[in-house]
């Protein structure tokens, strides 16, 4: 490793920031200037560790757009300066911040690392102490003086998965993340394992960070039975732009005249609705079976492999740059940071 390597530790809230107070026997927040002193071992990288924290620390649950911009502000203020950040946040919606922060960031040339715990610092059995030490060691990691993971992604028990792709599936164990339809970028066992053909390439361009995100934008999720007072309701919202419509296998939904007409007329009126399956692995395949092929010729958009999450990210991004409507229809059907695999014709 480079021993002029620095990296800056940027500490949002949650699980893995909080340890036990003898005094009062609660969880109170970590203060990572004494990190140190609980894990001694990051004193054999040969690379320097700073730290930054969020005031106040937020629980994940109360992220927000504000919450987005801040976060992508201390990037951008010390992205000169680093070769590497590692994030911590709290596990609930770090899919979320991580999608979006992977659009926000174009350009971006050096790893951004997130991670957290399942069990705070301060217990024995934290997973976060490892999860902490591999998430710094894999923003640290280069080649000829370039990051080998040059963008945003999530490190959780032994894997480094692309931050896009990412959902968090399990609140009980310590594998809590899952990447259906992207393998890991690396695994972390004796060794360190990187996929290189899986991992965006630098292009050495000047980051530029978009903060404008618009998030009038809504989630359908169907299920058997949903009444058009439940679908009109929400497509009635005042201000909606777009619709992530959560549909049943790849990508079906009911074919009720009264649905397909309440879909028809909210994008006759300027809503653009995204199709994204609700299957952690597999995708959106428009023209597999008719009730698909009914969506895609009303003029719903195909989300192919993207996650909820990454679908949110991704329109909350493009609304903010106030393209007109048919380009973002455009943007949403290709991929624009390794978000999505377009596997129809």
């Amino acid at each position: 490793m480079n021993t002029n390597t620095s990296i800056l530790v940027i500490y949002t809230g949650g699980t893995i920031g909080m340890i036990n107070d003898e005094k009062t026997n609660s969880l109170v927040p970590f203060n990572f200037e004494h990190l140190y002193s609980h894990i001694p071992v990051l004193r054999r990288y040969p690379f320097q560790i700073d730290f930054h924290s969020f005031d106040p620390i937020i629980d994940s649950s109360d992220m927000s757009p504000d919450f987005l911009v801040e976060l992508a502000h201390i990037i951008e203020d010390n992205y000169e300066s680093y070769d590497g950040f590692v994030v911590l946040h709290g596990t609930d919606t770090m899919a979320y911040t991580a999608s979006v922060l992977s659009f926000m960031l174009d350009n971006l040339n050096k790893p951004v690392v997130f991670t957290g715990s399942q069990l705070p610092l301060g217990m024995l059995r934290t997973d976060g102490r490892e999860n902490f030490i591999a998430a710094v060691e894999i923003a640290a990691a280069q080649k000829d003086d370039v990051p080998l993971v040059p963008e945003v992604c999530v490190y959780f028990e032994n894997h480094l998965f692309r931050g896009n792709r990412t959902i968090k599936f399990n609140s009980k164990n310590f594998n809590a993340f899952l990447s259906g339809n992207y393998p890991p970028l690396a695994t972390v066992g004796i060794d360190v394992k990187y996929n290189d053909n899986l991992i965006t390439k630098p292009n050495f361009k000047k980051l530029k960070v978009s903060y404008s995100l618009d998030n009038n934008i809504a989630i359908l999720k169907l299920y058997p039975g949903i009444s058009q007072q439940a679908v009109n309701t929400i497509l009635q919202i005042k201000g909606l732009k777009g619709v992530i419509l959560e549909t049943f296998g790849s990508g079906n939904a009911p074919s009720a005249e009264w649905f397909l007409q309440e879909l028809e007329t909210a994008i006759n009126q300027g809503i653009i609705i995204f199709n994204v399956t609700q299957c952690k692995e597999g995708s959106v395949d428009s023209g597999k079976y008719k009730a698909g092929l009914l969506l895609k010729n009303i003029g719903v958009i195909s989300g192919y492999d993207i996650t909820t999450e990454s679908a949110i990210a991704k329109m909350m991004y493009l609304f903010g740059k106030n393209f007109d409507i048919e380009t973002v229809k455009k943007m949403l059907s290709e991929p624009l940071r390794g978000e999505m695999t377009v596997t129809e014709k």
